[in-house]
């Protein structure tokens, strides 16, 4: 579990919180193996006996204040008395993985309706959407072959299609069989038949490791459907009205109600793989796609304040059937039209499950997606719950989660691997924040409890039963901060990749709320509150008079101040990112949706990646010049490197100037030390990134170049006509801070 804060040495109270400009607040990574320093939990077992506080419910841990019969909780300070069991359990000290580590995963006793499926399997299935191409279904078909070979034997595979009816295919008999029920057309009608009816479950859900081969053989029996059959299923509208024939919404419906009647019983936890090739147009769910179109080119309309918003409840709903059916869905959408991902994504990240957008099968890389995505671990039927010190308190809090309807800062998470990461921001409880006497120190305690599937060992596993077993875990993170006793130390302990990751879901929201525009105002003005109160708080720019101009310079690029230095090119990079670029900029809608769902689930690190891109270069490709470059022309130039290797963590571009010996090779041979740079960037990648080579002079280099933001004019489509992309924003912002600081000593 790594936790890293926007500072390590939080405020000392609202006063200074405010003045210093900087959010608040830390992310959390539950499921990653390690914590942020590399470091491994303490293990045990018997986390139901772990001691909790009587008043605020934290779990004890290696902070509290421990005598023979009591102890003190580190978070509230309330005295807590000890069972028999603990007293005994505490006098060898070294033998509580909580007495040793504060950072603890303990195993937990299954309740009663877990005990009984122990041995249940793990469930998956494709759902796949026949209104498509061949090359969308060749496409899938490869993804999917390449599932199968990461799936465990012990899985429970189902094959589902979609288009003016469903299919459900039985693969366990010598030839797969596939049996259909039509979707009603219109938006309010259900489908006539229960799923379970069409197809009992255990007949859909079929064995990966005695029918693997069936199932692959039923995958090369997809065809798309016809125009005739898609005439013939639209006939059925109403008035004879020709309507489309991708019926999703009905689809994903009565697959959660289907797989929804063994949830606890046969599985534990079902992923539906959801392949789309294009907008639900047909039955329930069915979206209109012509708000996308030439009402868009008039300036009275905002097209990114209309577009970003779901257009209907639906799929919202639908997701909380799915999370109380224990499914996790993930979405897999190759087209480039308009699908309105804002109204589909729900499904995705409120149960656990990923968005992933290809605009083309030609270079998609959604096999290896799929493959990565099934081959690492991942932990389900998860709860995540932070507390902290009395003096403060969580507010508002971002992931790809589903909140407890009852209980405040619990947040419920179908599947989680070990990339996924959630992020909070803290609030003062009151105007005294924490104590300059006392010595006690700001204390965060994350508990994650969670199951996962272990493959069991035994020779003695029945043929008949699975060889997986349930194990229910509580993993427990507790952090003490300390408190800075001035501006220059909270500055001095500041994270800005942690900064940047909560500006982004701050302006995320902003932009759902309100629209583009808000969420780069919001960007833009809070980069000048920070920069006007860093100059206040280090006296850098001041005023002989009201009506007199400033005597000093302003410090626009935080020259005090090596933390907050990163900190101009982070936000004119998210301002020049496609997130927050403006629609009549030729930014697809569905595009800014994925980037909002992926960006919103990284860490820090990554994150800070996919914002402002590494660019490093190489002598050769076994020798690196220089670790790190600005992203402009400059660089290039003035490095004098023939060979430069970009990562924007979704792509990796290696690129050789035209002025490369031709000698080197290209592109760099597999055994040389870029090559195996690349590699290992691409393996620890929660995605599979796209790698591309390129010669200048040669190749058309222009996706490389559109990288060199510092260059560009933040906002518009100056190109590279201009040298000021960069420089003019940290001028505009000099100016508006100096316009700031006036209004504020008026």
């Amino acid at each position: 579990m790594a936790v890293q804060a926007t500072v390590s040495r939080f405020p000392f109270d609202a006063d200074a919180q405010e003045a210093s400009g900087l959010p608040w607040g830390l992310t959390v990574t539950p499921f990653a193996a390690k914590d942020e320093n590399g470091v491994g939990p303490a293990y045990g077992s018997n986390g139901h006996l772990l001691p909790r506080c009587e008043n605020c419910y934290a779990y004890f841990n290696s902070y509290c204040e421990l005598d023979q019969w009591a102890w003190n909780c580190s978070l509230c300070g309330t005295l807590n008395g000890l069972s028999s069991e603990a007293i005994a359990r505490y006098s060898l000290p070294q033998s509580s993985p909580e007495m040793i580590s504060s950072f603890i995963d303990l195993e937990l006793p299954l309740d009663g309706s877990e005990e009984e499926m122990t041995q249940a399997r793990p469930v998956y299935v494709a759902a796949i959407d026949l209104s498509s191409s061949e090359e969308f279904l060749e496409l899938t078909k490869s993804a999917l072959l390449a599932a199968l070979e990461a799936l465990s034997p012990g899985a429970l595979f189902g094959l589902a299609t979609f288009s003016h009816k469903i299919g459900l295919y039985d693969v366990q008999g010598p030839i797969p069989v596939v049996k259909n029920v039509f979707i009603p057309p219109d938006a309010d009608s259900r489908l006539s038949l229960e799923l379970e009816d069409v197809m009992p479950l255990l007949q859909f859900l079929a064995p990966v490791e005695t029918c693997k081969d069936r199932i692959a053989a039923a995958l090369e029996t997809l065809r798309p459907i016809s125009s005739w059959e898609r005439s013939a299923g639209a006939a059925q509208g109403l008035d004879g009205v020709l309507m489309g024939g991708r019926g999703f919404g009905t689809a994903m419906e009565a697959l959660f109600n289907y797989l929804g009647s063994e949830y606890g019983n046969t599985f534990a936890l079902a992923r539906v793989f959801a392949f789309l090739s294009g907008p639900p147009d047909y039955g329930r769910g069915q979206l209109d796609t012509g708000r996308y179109g030439e009402q868009y080119a008039s300036k009275r309309v905002d097209a990114d304040r209309a577009l970003l918003p779901e257009q209907t409840p639906f799929y919202k709903d639908l997701a909380t059937v799915a999370v109380q059916s224990g499914v996790c869905v993930d979405i897999f959408a190759v087209t480039n039209e308009y699908t309105d991902l804002a109204s589909l994504k729900f499904l995705s990240i409120e149960s656990g499950g990923s968005l992933f957008l290809y605009s083309s099968t030609d270079d998609s890389t959604l096999p290896q997606d799929m493959f990565r995505m099934l081959s690492r671990p991942y932990a389900f039927n998860c709860v995540l719950r932070l507390r902290a010190s009395t003096e403060f308190q969580p507010g508002h809090s971002y992931g790809h989660f589903f909140p407890d309807p009852q209980y405040a800062n619990v947040q419920h998470i179908i599947c989680c691997d070990s990339y996924a990461t959630y992020a909070y921001d803290f609030d003062f409880a009151n105007n005294t924040g924490f104590s300059r006497d006392s010595g006690e120190q700001p204390v965060v305690q994350i508990a994650f409890q969670y199951t996962v599937m272990e493959q069991s060992n035994s020779e003695m596993v029945s043929s008949s039963r699975s060889n997986h077993t349930l194990k229910r875990r509580l993993r427990i993170r507790t952090v003490q901060f300390g408190t800075a006793r001035n501006i220059n130390e909270l500055y001095d302990s500041v994270d800005p990749e942690v900064v940047l990751l909560l500006l982004v879901h701050k302006v995320i929201l902003a932009s759902l709320d309100q629209g583009v525009r808000e969420g780069r105002a919001l960007l833009h003005d809070w980069l000048v509150l920070l920069t006007a109160q860093y100059n206040d708080a280090f006296k850098l720019a001041q005023y002989k008079n009201r009506s007199s101009t400033m005597t000093s310079q302003i410090d626009v690029s935080f020259s005090q101040c090596p933390q907050l230095q990163p900190m101009p090119r982070l936000v004119f990079a998210l301002l020049r990112n496609p997130l927050l670029r403006f629609h009549e900029e030729g930014v697809h809608p569905d595009f800014r949706i994925y980037l909002q769902c992926l960006f919103s689930g990284l860490e820090p690190s990554s994150l800070h990646r996919a914002i402002y891109p590494a660019l490093m270069s190489y002598t050769t490709p076994d020798k690196q010049a220089y670790p790190r470059h600005s992203l402009s022309r400059a660089a290039l130039i003035t490095s004098g490197s023939p060979i430069f290797f970009l990562d924007a963590y979704t792509t990796l571009i290696v690129f050789y100037s035209s002025t490369a010996d031709p000698s080197l090779p290209f592109p760099p041979p597999q055994d040389c030390m870029l090559r195996k740079t690349i590699n290992k960037m691409k393996k620890e990648r929660s995605i599979t990134p796209r790698l591309m080579f390129m010669r200048g002079g040669e190749d058309d280099a222009t996706a490389f170049e559109n990288y060199l933001i510092e260059e560009q004019d933040v906002n518009g489509s100056s190109g590279f006509a201009s040298a000021m992309g960069f420089v003019s924003f940290l001028e505009d912002v000099t100016q508006s801070v100096s316009q700031y600081m006036m209004t504020e000593v008026k």
